[in-house]
């Protein structure tokens, strides 16, 4: 491109950098972005380092990017700074390829200034790089689908490359780029399922060999069980499908802000949106849909979402361009119109009182920063151990993070092939052990959980009937009630790994599902 055709595109990646950047988050925000910042040390899923199934590729470019930051966070999100610009880039070359230039510009603007995308442009998590890749393969296979028959090893090596940093990606994209390979002969179509072949094994395979094949299995089994596979349409109600349905809707207008009513706008036709696109859009976002509609999906996992945004930000660009060509207002009432509407999302993306804006990304830190400031103060790591939940924020993976010398486990144990479990953290290492507490360990601390939450509140309150009268005494320090217990009550919360001298193990302990799970 020459540098009229090419200042558009730059100033919408510069754009997207800067916003990025300027708002980033400076401790690890998610549970899965603590999984991913242990892991660059230690790649070992079986005790989600990460999670699984593993995020391979991501890890390791984690790894290479942490010798320029030497900080897992900054590390991590410097990758979601990247991997944004990357999207917003190739988003305005396929709206640009479909419907021209102002429409390419209008779909660069509204990834720009949607808030999801924003949030997650600025946190450890994996969730923008599938949307880059999403659109990189929508651009790859439009071009196969339309006959050029070069791009069908790329775009089979992208989607396998795309699945070593997601998995699901190869759920999601695979069926694009086999529609696409419809009109190329037996012979390419073959190179090209070779071709990804080929690229899934490149990577999986070290992965295995790293993680070792029987505790990758178990611990992937163990998780699809305890979590995804709970809700599916097979063995839920229809209600969950529906609620799923309201879910998506509600993430779509998170997603989009003021551009989310684009589509329900009166607008003529337009020659350019033929019936291909319109098929091709289809086979891109639908096997998301589904997936998202009758398998799983939460509200807090809006990321998931991401990777139908590029083609949902094309056709946008396109409704954006007609309304601003028909509209009959002067250019500057329509130029004020646009800015309004950047500002509505950047007011979302800043104050919203949901967890992706920016505002609550910042209490967290606080809250976060104060509590491993003031937790010391309260008690010693040689003779008291911490007890966290799995939970999204605040939870045991980061005590077990931002408080390395402390003893940190998750409650409630946990059920494995092998037996019950527990998860335990030291010195930013996770391991899964039978018998607690170890020698040396006089009480337990529990983790406070973040404020002003009811779910929390009601949580913890159901932990604190489990523990007889005076069995929890509770310190009041930094805004935050910490709760304190002798380490002969931990078989309280830990039946059958802290049974009492002499007591029959009883599973009173598990009767309280995990807070959370965020997978």
């Amino acid at each position: 491109m020459n540098l009229r055709k090419a200042a558009p595109s730059a100033i919408l990646i510069a754009a997207t950098a800067l916003t990025r950047f300027v708002f980033r988050s400076h401790y690890l925000y998610d549970i899965d972005s603590v999984n991913f910042a242990l892991a660059l040390k230690r790649f070992d899923p079986s005790v989600h380092q990460p999670h699984p199934p593993g995020y391979f590729l991501y890890v390791y470019l984690g790894r290479l990017a942490s010798f320029l930051f030497h900080d897992a966070n900054a590390a991590l999100v410097a990758i979601s700074i990247v991997f944004s610009c990357g999207a917003v880039a190739t988003i305005y070359v396929i709206a640009g390829d479909w419907f021209g230039r102002k429409a390419a510009s209008f779909a660069g603007l509204i990834f720009v200034f949607s808030p999801l995308a924003w949030f997650h442009g600025t946190v450890a998590l994996t969730y923008i790089v599938e949307a880059f890749f999403s659109a990189l393969t929508g651009y790859l296979c439009w071009r196969i689908y339309c006959g050029a028959a070069r791009f069908i090893l790329p775009g089979a090596i992208v989607v396998g490359v795309a699945a070593g940093f997601r998995p699901s990606s190869l759920l999601l994209l695979g069926p694009l780029l086999l529609f696409s390979f419809r009109g190329a002969s037996r012979k390419q179509a073959a190179a090209g399922i070779g071709a990804l072949t080929l690229t899934l094994l490149a990577w999986f395979i070290p992965m295995i060999r790293i993680s070792g094949g029987t505790a990758y299995i178990s611990s992937l089994a163990w998780l699809w069980l305890a979590v995804p596979s709970k809700g599916m349409v097979f063995n839920s109600s229809v209600a969950t499908s529906l609620v799923r349905a309201c879910t998506i809707a509600g993430i779509y207008i998170l997603c989009f802000g003021c551009a989310a009513i684009l589509p329900f706008r009166g607008r003529r036709k337009d020659s350019t949106a033929d019936r291909r696109k319109t098929i091709f859009t289809l086979v891109w976002i639908a096997p998301g849909l589904l997936f998202f509609t009758f398998i799983y999906l939460k509200f807090v996992n809006g990321g998931y979402l991401l990777a139908l945004a590029p083609p949902v930000c094309t056709w946008m660009g396109l409704w954006a361009s007609t309304w601003y060509a028909d509209v009959r207002p002067g250019r500057a009432l329509k130029i004020l119109a646009i800015g309004g509407c950047a500002a509505v999302n950047t007011m979302v993306f800043l104050c919203a009182p949901v967890y992706c804006s920016y505002g609550e990304v910042r209490r967290f830190e606080m809250e976060l920063e104060n509590v491993a400031g003031v937790l010391p103060q309260i008690a010693s790591p040689r003779e008291t151990m911490i007890v966290g939940f799995d939970s999204h924020f605040l939870g045991y993976r980061h005590a077990g993070y931002y408080l390395p010398g402390y003893l940190t486990v998750q409650f409630p144990e946990v059920q494995l092939a092998s037996g019950t479990r527990v998860f335990a953290m030291k010195d930013r290492s996770t391991r899964l052990e039978r018998a607690l507490p170890p020698a040396g360990i006089q009480s337990f601390v529990i983790f406070p959980l973040p404020l002003g939450d009811s779910e929390y509140s009601s949580y913890m309150a159901q932990v604190r009937k489990r523990f007889p009268p005076g069995g929890l005494r509770a310190i009041t320090r930094g805004g935050h009630e910490f709760a304190v217990g002798a380490v002969a009550d931990l078989r309280v919360l830990f039946p059958v790994s802290a049974p009492a001298a002499g007591a029959p193990v009883s599973g009173q302990g598990l009767a309280l599902a995990p807070l959370a799970n965020s997978r």
